[in-house]
């Protein structure tokens, strides 16, 4: 499995990730390896899209080339299948902060949003971040 692939599925609302043949883990986003036991038997599998923030944290000041970006959340989230993907709330930065450490457990949804491309890689076609949004 490509990374393209990945990142072109979040666009179309799904997460694609890999199952062990051997251990019968969860591996997500995809790599050569499982994550658990090193194996390369991996299937490509469509997971639920769902899961559990597990740690976040806010950029007031971005890397150069996405200061208009900031500030943004950035999540650590443990999808139901158990491996954890990283990417941004999607909430405005005053809403984060009501929620404060109450972010921490919430249930949310993935997703994938196109950004501008990256200025220092300007042979990149697109720029696709995973997003997570919270689930009523």
């Amino acid at each position: 499995m490509r990374f393209v692939d990945f990142f072109n599925a979040l666009l179309e609302g799904k997460v694609i990730g890999q199952k062990c043949g051997d251990c019968g883990s969860y591996t997500c986003p995809p790599k050569a390896t499982c994550d658990n036991c090193g194996s390369r038997n991996l299937e490509a599998v469509e997971l639920s899209g769902k899961g559990v923030i597990r740690t976040f944290t806010t950029t007031y000041v971005a890397p150069s080339g996405y200061t208009n970006e900031a500030p943004y959340t950035v999540a650590m989230v443990e999808l139901d299948e158990g491996p954890w993907i990283v990417g941004r709330i999607d909430l405005p930065n005053e809403e984060i902060e009501k929620f404060g450490q109450d972010l921490i457990g919430a249930r949310v949804s993935v997703y994938g949003k196109e950004f501008p491309t990256e200025p220092f890689y300007p042979d990149k076609k697109r720029r696709v971040v995973p997003m997570f949004r919270l689930e009523g």
